[in-house]
Formats: C-alpha cells, structure tokens, sequence
C-alpha cells in the first residue's frame, strides 16, 4: 500500500509539475496549414520623430497677376482656366494694327527729320563760306549752327518715339512671367483693354512650386524641430502616397486653439505637387533624431489597442508573448520591450485558434 500510494503520489506530483510549467511558461502555438514563414528580430538606427496635423497651402508671391500694359481689342486668348503654361509663353494677344500703324508714321517722321538734318548741315557750311568772305553777319552764323542742333535733336525724338512704339508693339503680345497653372481668366477675346490708368488683369497664374506645408506642433515637441529636418506626410485624398519636406522654418508666434499652444513649422515640399491642393489636411512626421531600435514586420504584430502580442519561435515551437510598442516606419514597427535581436517571430500564416484564445 505505501509504495502504490507513493507512486500516485510522484504521478500527482508529475501532473501538477507539468500543469505548472504549462500555465507558467509561454504557450506553444500551432499554426494552420501551411509551413510558418519567419522573420528575425532586426536592430537599426530608427529616426525619432514628432506627429503633427498640417495644412497645404500657397506660399506669399506664389500667386501672379498677369496684366496688359498697352490698351486694345484682345484679339487672342490662348489659356483657360486650369491650364498649365510654361514660362515666356503667349498666354494673349491684343490687337497690334494701331501700334503698327504708329511705328510707320515714326519711321516716316525719322526719314524727314533726317533730310532736316542734311539741310541744316548744308546750310551752316554755306554760312562760314559766306562769312569767311565777310559776306554774312557773325549772327546769323549763329542762327544756322542752333537749326543744326534743333534738326538733330528732333532727329534723336523721333528715333526714341520708334523706339518707343517697337516695344509698346512687343506688349501687345502677353507671355507667362513663371510656370504654372492658371487659375483665374478675367478677359475674353474681343473685349477692349483700357491700360491708361490700371493695368487690366488678363489670367491669375499660380507658380508651379507654389504649395507649402505648415505643420502645428505642439508646445512640448517645438524645442527639438530645427530648419533642415526631413519631413514626411500624407494627405487625406491620397492616403497611399508617401510625400517628403524640409522644414525651412518656424514661425515664432505661437497658435493657441481651445488653450492648446502650437507653433507654425513652415515646410517646403519636394518634388511633384500639382496633383495637391490648397487647404488639403496633412498627417506629418518631421524628423528630429536617431536612435537604435528593434524593429519588426506589422505582419507578424496581432492584437488591437494597447495589448498587442507576437508568436516567437522557439525550441518547442510557437509562444506568445505580450510586446510593447513604438513608432512605426515603412511597413516596420518598433518594439521596446518583449522582444531581444535575433529572435524569430511568425509573419505567416496566422496561428490556429486556441480555446478562449485570440488572433
């Protein structure tokens, strides 16, 4: 009897040994069909970063007015609303036949002034034969040198009134002073621009490079945001597209909303931003350091909120194991606690449901 009741009580003391190591070490997870695909635990510099709302919008002097600066009928219109031009293009063009006309009568005018000038020579040459001879009084000698002068001064007006038409006729052709996109039209073909008193504006023309992000950052992550840093964001309309900045500056008066303190970080935008639009809300992550981190797949993180968990393979197999999260970076997440390098964790497929368990 004492060595039966010995023996159940070493198989009792096996059981509950076992039960302890079940409940007090990390369950092992089997997965559902399918071999389990793993990744390692990888340690990389990570960028420490500060999350801001932001806003699009234009930058000052990014909006042009494009005027005419001689009066006439508008004889061509050659952009829309919309539109994108390049710069030095014919955005319009206003009737030249009256400038044309000028420019004739001037260079007629010239041809006169000069057989003036020829006239005049002539006849002060004449003059100082004639006074040589004592033949002409000195003053009238005089009168012939200042017709001279008067034929060649009239000469040189109507040269510059030439002059003057030839470049009033170069305005008659209105060209695009930058690239971009026209986003106003206030004239139509047909209609007489009067340039006498204000310029008439023809097309409202944004510059191309004319969008900028301002980010509000909050009063506790300012102190760590400088000129230079790199910025990345996203908008709402295109959620799927990652977009990158610089910050250029910050704005030293602060925005305080519902006494919440915030500060404008100006941010220019790099490469193409026709597809944005102003007033369009931005997610930003600004960059203000580095530090080492251990990173995984998203893939392999399960849970919702804060209790988040990772399968890690081990000698036995699977176990779960409760991890604590960081930032997240191109499809990586953070972990700061749970996790050591080299360490495996399950990408795939997912674990097979356990009872009273979770995916």
């Amino acid at each position: 009897m004492k060595l039966i009741a010995l023996l159940v009580a070493g198989l009792l003391g096996a059981i509950g040994a076992g039960t302890f190591w079940y409940f007090t070490r990390a369950r092992v997870v089997p997965t559902r069909a399918g071999p389990a695909q793993l990744a390692a635990v990888e340690e990389r510099n990570m960028a420490t970063s500060v999350l801001a709302t932001g806003i699009i919008r234009l930058r000052v002097g990014a909006q042009v007015r494009v005027g005419a600066q001689v009066s006439g009928i508008v004889r061509k219109l050659n952009v829309g609303v919309g539109a994108h031009v390049e710069k030095g293009e014919t955005i319009a063009e206003i009737d030249p036949q009256p400038t044309q006309a000028l420019i004739a009568q001037d260079r007629a005018q010239i041809l006169e002034d000069e057989v003036s000038v020829r006239k005049a020579d002539r006849d002060l040459a004449r003059g100082r034969e004639l006074i040589a001879s004592g033949l002409l009084p000195r003053q009238q000698l005089e009168d012939l040198e200042w017709a001279l002068q008067a034929a060649r001064a009239k000469l040189e007006k109507s040269r510059s009134d030439l002059h003057s038409a030839e470049v009033t006729l170069a305005y008659c052709q209105i060209t695009a002073p930058i690239s971009g996109t026209v986003a106003s039209v206030s004239t139509q073909e047909g209609e007489t621009v009067a340039a006498a008193f204000t310029t008439p504006t023809f097309v409202t023309i944004i510059d191309d490079r004319a969008l900028e992000l301002i980010a509000m950052v909050d009063e506790a992550d300012i102190a760590s945001v400088r000129p230079g840093q790199s910025a990345a964001f996203t908008v709402e309309s295109y959620p799927d597209r990652d977009l990158k900045g610089t910050v250029q500056r910050i704005n030293p008066t602060a925005t305080i909303v519902s006494g919440v303190v915030n500060y404008e970080v100006v941010i220019a935008i790099s490469g193409d931003t026709r597809f944005l639009k102003p007033d369009m809300t931005a997610n930003v992550s600004i960059r203000t350091a580095q530090h080492k981190a251990l990173l995984v797949p998203d893939a392999a993180l399960h849970g919702v909120g804060d209790s988040r968990y990772v399968y890690v393979a081990g000698p036995t197999g699977l176990a779960r194991r409760n991890v604590t999260l960081g930032t997240r970076d191109a499809q990586m997440t953070e972990i700061r606690k749970g996790l050591a390098p080299g360490e495996r964790v399950l990408v795939s497929p997912a674990p097979a449901m356990q009872d009273g368990g979770t995916q």
